[in-house]
């Protein structure tokens, strides 16, 4: 019986002593000096999708968080601007069904009529097989898909001012992020909001 009893708090006492922890290494070190790295936060990687990640994982990442990014900021500038009244003229079917009469947010998914919903899912499935994608292979970075085509004037600036500039729509896709997200949680909560207005 004391045998069993010592045994016990020997077991018990070993619960509070000092676990010896792993040292992991961490290549976030790597990436401090990526476009986007920047102050107050540097380079914040709460989920650790990054540790023991190299170039190619963290491209990828970054590629997914420019086209969520510019998806964020079209769907948060629609929403901003069908809540102000500003729809398409004309029908969005042949059976009369106006622009108008489809209702803001997510009660939009289930006003359109299907026939429109299967194009809308069919024209991004298009978008994002042929068109949203680096087809010549000569793409700077991730998410440039000018694909020696469309180049709007951005091989005259000069490195820095391209590295501002992808900073600035990094910078403004996640805010796009937070703010579309914020407006479909005021959506289900009801009330209204300043500019926006009703929700």
């Amino acid at each position: 019986m004391k045998l069993i009893i010592a045994a016990t708090l020997a077991a018990s006492a070993a619960a509070f002593a000092p676990s010896q922890v792993a040292q992991t290494s961490t290549s976030l070190a790597a990436f401090e000096g990526e476009v986007g790295v920047q102050a107050p936060l540097g380079l914040f990687d709460p989920l650790g999708l990054l540790d023991d990640a190299d170039q190619d994982r963290f491209d990828r990442l970054r590629y997914v968080e420019v086209k969520h990014g510019r998806i964020a900021q079209l769907a948060f500038l629609g929403n901003i601007i069908t809540r102000a009244g500003i729809h398409l003229p004309g029908n969005i079917d042949s059976a009369g069904t106006s622009f108008d009469s489809i209702p803001d947010g997510w009660a939009a998914v289930g006003a359109i009529p299907q026939g429109g919903l299967l194009q809308i899912v069919a024209f991004v499935g298009a978008l994002e097989l042929f068109v949203m994608k680096d087809v010549t292979g000569t793409a700077e970075f991730p998410g440039d898909f000018r694909n020696e085509s469309l180049d709007y004037g951005w091989d005259t600036f000069d490195e820095e001012t391209k590295l501002v500039k992808r900073g600035v729509e990094l910078n403004n896709g996640r805010a796009a992020m937070l703010g579309i997200l914020g407006l479909m949680v005021h959506e289900q909560l009801g009330g209204e909001l300043p500019i926006v207005g009703q929700m």
